[in-house]
């Protein structure tokens, strides 16, 4: 049985608060939508089968079949739990993207692009690893 919980009142959390529970990182890309460096995250690489979840507050975002190596430096999915993410419009440095928020708390997560024609959806979700935790699957089941 998982120790995850979803934190539901993460939502209501002030800047102050989410200070004392992220480090430094993990509030810069969480909470002001920094990114982390391509090729630095700890679950770029990860293989294992399992969920992942968002940092802060545990909601369910991804699960492991979803994941694909798209070379771009980030984790990469193809697809979304459902009801998981927010999507908004991006216009920061220039440009205009899509950008990925948690559904649960508001959570700064990474963008999503359509240039994935080699996934079922065309669509490679760009996320931060720093914004992402992992659960393993559970091999009782």
């Amino acid at each position: 049985m998982s120790d995850f919980k979803i934190d539901i009142e993460a939502a209501k959390r002030t800047n102050e608060q989410w200070k004392e529970i992220l480090t430094p990182m993990e509030y810069h890309v969480l909470r002001e939508a920094g990114t982390e460096r391509p090729g630095t995250g700890a679950l770029l690489h990860e293989n294992r089968e399992g969920t992942y979840r968002c940092r802060a507050c545990n909601a369910i975002l991804f699960k492991s079949d979803a994941k694909f190596d798209s070379h771009c430096g980030w984790p990469s999915f193809y697809a979304a739990e459902d009801t998981a993410v927010r999507l908004l419009e991006d216009t920061s440095h220039g440009m205009i993207r899509t950008e990925v928020r948690c559904a649960n708390c508001d959570s700064h997560l990474g963008h999503i692009f359509n240039d994935a024609p080699q996934t079922p959806t065309g669509q490679r979700y760009c996320m931060n690893s720093v914004s992402l935790s992992f659960e393993e699957a559970d091999d009782e089941n």
